[in-house]
């Protein structure tokens, strides 16, 4: 049987305690002590720690606290000590339990071989890296997953992300009317969660980097210096609508994408030899921006009086510009993708009902945020030196940039016979 004592040692007038831990082991008796984190003034110790009645609130409570976390210790060392043989204990163990009150060792929790639990397991593990946006990409594809188990009846595993589970997979996303651009984003996602897996000592299936998904081709739209043109010139009624054709000629002359060009304040242009320079972070790649405010944008500022267009929502923003280009004649008939819904006719669509269809639309349709970013790179191509203009857009390569690229190959062809002229 042990006991504990609690002394005060110290020749100062305020000190902390020490513990002692007495016990009887092999008709021989054991004292070991240590000093523990408990700091009392020497006239408490020796007049109110013991002391039944306290008139004194401010002491009573003082006393309570440290009766209190004595006890707490107490109890933790006394059951550590009916944990341990005897026979082990000395005061290395005494000052190794103590430290261990003050600094409990966290279990690890155990990580989670299927793949959906490892995925809340994954945004977990990297909350302080992974952004807004990716976040809920991932929790998307999560989503799906449950749907896919559901529909399959049985745990989807880690190590069972192959060739068997991409055919699975696509025959799930087919059914169920996902794109193909769709599948090859998400399946991408899903490979490297895995891979994250793995690196963290999780067994992954020997396919596992050789399984891979197509990506077709982008129909996305663009818009030219003509149709700019256009939408400059057309007469709009309304303020809003004036408002948004603003940010659609700003993010066609800038190349970046809504999330940037909507925080835009007069605060971040900077004059430099005369030349005028807009300078700001990419809220995606948090890439230090410097770009030319080239001359299309300061007529903009200019009839604003030196200001930006009204900040609005980026849904608002969507539905604006369509309705700018659809008043400016923007109807040419043109294949894109256009997000619709395929509830059955008379049922409220839910979130998870809505696709990117393939068809044949007016332009007008098929105009979103993102056009901007796609229409200065198509339009400065050929025409400003390809590093320029990846440094304008931000984009981290040449390959990434040149999917912007949405001219057909006659009007590259028509473009490039200027150079041998």
């Amino acid at each position: 049987m042990a006991t504990i004592n609690f002394i005060y040692r110290s020749t100062k007038e305020k000190a902390p305690l020490n513990l002692r831990l007495l016990f009887r082991y092999n008709g021989k008796d054991y004292i070991f002590g240590g000093k523990i984190r408990t700091v009392v003034s020497k006239n408490y110790w020796e007049n109110d720690h013991q002391k039944q009645r306290i008139k004194n609130i401010d002491t009573k409570n003082k006393q309570k606290e440290i009766q209190d976390e004595l006890s707490q210790m107490e109890t933790y060392i006394l059951d550590s000590f009916e944990s341990t043989s005897p026979s082990e204990i000395d005061k290395i163990w005494l000052n190794t339990t103590i430290k261990n009150y003050y600094n409990p060792i966290v279990e690890k929790p155990s990580i989670p071989n299927d793949l959906i639990c490892y995925i809340d397991y994954y945004l977990d593990y990297r909350k302080n890296e992974i952004t807004e946006a990716n976040r809920k990409k991932v929790k998307v594809a999560k989503n799906k997953m449950i749907r896919l188990q559901n529909e399959l009846g049985k745990t989807i595993l880690i190590s069972e992300i192959n060739e068997d589970f991409k055919k699975v997979y696509v025959d799930f996303s087919n059914a169920n009317l996902y794109s193909q651009n769709t599948q090859h984003r998400e399946f991408v996602l899903i490979k490297t969660i895995c891979f994250h897996a793995r690196h963290l000592g999780l067994n992954t299936h020997h396919q596992l980097e050789g399984i891979t998904l197509k990506r077709e081709e982008g129909s996305h739209i663009y818009l030219t210096p003509e149709e700019l043109e256009k939408i400059k010139n057309t007469e709009l009624e309304h303020d809003y609508l004036k408002n948004a054709r603003d940010w659609l000629l700003i993010s066609c002359y800038t190349g970046q994408r809504v999330s940037d060009f909507m925080r835009f304040e007069p605060e971040m242009i900077r004059i430099e030899d005369g030349k005028h320079l807009l300078e700001f972070r990419q809220k995606k790649t948090k890439k230090e921006m410097s770009i030319p405010v080239i001359k299309e944008v300061r007529e903009i500022l200019r009839n604003l009086k030196g200001n930006f267009p009204r900040s609005i929502s980026d849904q608002r923003y969507n539905d604006y510009i369509k309705k700018v280009c659809e008043l400016a004649g923007l109807k040419d008939e043109v294949q894109g993708k256009r997000r619709v819904s395929i509830a059955p006719k008379g049922v409220k669509p839910t979130k998870n009902d809505y696709r990117d269809v393939l068809d044949t639309f007016e332009k007008w349709e098929l105009v979103s945020s993102h056009i901007g970013r796609r229409s200065f790179a198509t339009n400065y191509y050929g025409k400003v030196p390809t590093t320029y203009l990846i440094n304008i857009t931000g984009h981290g390569s040449e390959k990434m940039f040149l999917n912007y690229i949405k001219k057909s190959n006659k009007d590259l062809a028509l473009d490039a016979y200027n150079y041998f002229e």
